[in-house]
């Protein structure tokens, strides 16, 4: 009966719960949609102040002074200025209307005529070839030697390095590359050259394009002249040359020549063995070391007046194209004291020293030896 009691009670109790647990849940129901609602429409709310706001202030700015947005809020919608006048750390950059297309290769033999103040080497750069092939160019009429340029005299300038070949009688294309140490398809090959290799057939004294080809230089120098020579040296050498004894000795150091130390003309190569110093007409000259006289006066090889001297160690200085000697063969001379005057006398085409360096008879770079 006790447990009958109990479990009557327990259900009473649940009964009178459930109805007051069911208005709880909805009441927390309807309050959370609620908050929600008025969370939306709070923020729709905003959004659509903000627009009116935003679009009454740009009517306003259509009217007013241009360049901002209303007039509380002029700084944070404030456009920057802006100016046609390049900065002062800007990059200024020129505009370049020329579009480069690469070197045009020259496949053509040009005429060029000689000006004053050329050289052979001064041209062979201005037309990128090497100096010796315009020496073979043109031996006809300098015959290896670059001191016989004159003044109006006109040279054949190849488009490349190597032989420009007349061709003779009884040649054949692999006769004359094998002299000129090149393989005949670059004679066969070479544009200008015209050739068929169906028919190799080339007329006599037709020029001819020998690409890369090669061949050793006349030597058209002084001949040295050593210190105690006979009376007969002069007959060999020329009208400046004199029979001498002894007499001062060089130190063994050399000193540029000249009032400059720069170049005019020529530089040193193997048609050209020699500087040509940059000096005005009748500059001092300069001996470049002590020594003897060995010939002081007029060459009738090309180089003019000159003078030569032996510093009496194997080494031997050569000063041409002077326009006045103001030394005497047979006399000594010593470093730096002037010598002469520079000038364009021989096969010259401006005022410049021409200047030798030799060493036992043989000629030597005069870069190893000058400061």
């Amino acid at each position: 009966m006790k447990n009958r009691g109990k479990e009557t009670m327990k259900l009473l109790k649940l009964q009178i719960l459930r109805p007051i647990q069911k208005k709880r849940l909805n009441l927390t129901l309807l309050i959370s949609w609620s908050i929600t609602i008025l969370a939306v429409f709070g923020m729709l709310g905003f959004v659509i102040f903000q627009w009116l706001g935003l679009s009454i202030n740009v009517k306003k700015t259509s009217s007013g002074s241009g360049n901002q947005f209303g007039k509380q809020g002029s700084q944070m919608f404030s456009l920057p200025k802006f100016s046609n006048e390049a900065s002062l750390n800007s990059i200024q950059r020129r505009v370049n209307l020329k579009t480069d297309t690469g070197a045009i290769v020259r496949h053509e033999v040009i005429v060029y005529t000689i000006e004053k103040g050329d050289s052979i080497f001064k041209i062979s750069e201005e037309f990128n070839i090497k100096p010796e092939t315009i020496l073979w160019a043109n031996s006809e009429s300098l015959n290896d030697n670059p001191e016989l340029l004159t003044i109006g005299m006109k040279l054949k300038i190849p488009p490349t390095d190597g032989i420009y070949y007349k061709w003779r009688d009884g040649d054949t294309i692999a006769d004359v590359a094998a002299k000129y140490k090149v393989d005949p398809s670059a004679i066969l090959f070479w544009p200008e050259n015209q050739l068929d290799k169906d028919d190799t057939t080339i007329l006599p004294d037709t020029y001819v394009m020998v690409p890369g080809g090669k061949r050793e230089m006349v030597s058209w120098v002084m001949p040295t002249i050593p210190r105690k020579n006979s009376g007969a040296t002069k007959n060999l050498a020329g009208p400046g040359a004199c029979e001498t004894t002894d007499g001062a000795y060089g130190t063994g150091t050399f000193i540029w020549p000249a009032v400059n130390d720069y170049l005019s003309g020529n530089d040193y190569w193997s048609g050209h063995l020699a500087l040509d110093i940059a000096s005005g007409l009748d500059s001092p000259v300069y001996a470049s070391d002590s020594g003897l006289v060995v010939y002081a006066g007029w060459n009738n090889s090309g180089y003019g007046y000159m003078v030569m001297i032996d510093h009496g160690n194997g080494y031997q200085t050569l000063y041409a194209h002077l326009s006045q000697v103001s030394v005497t063969c047979g006399s000594s001379v010593y470093q730096g004291l002037p010598i002469g005057s520079s000038g364009s006398t021989g096969n010259s085409t401006g005022p410049h020293l021409h200047f030798e360096t030799r060493y036992m008879g043989g000629l030597v770079n005069p870069w190893s030896l000058l400061p």
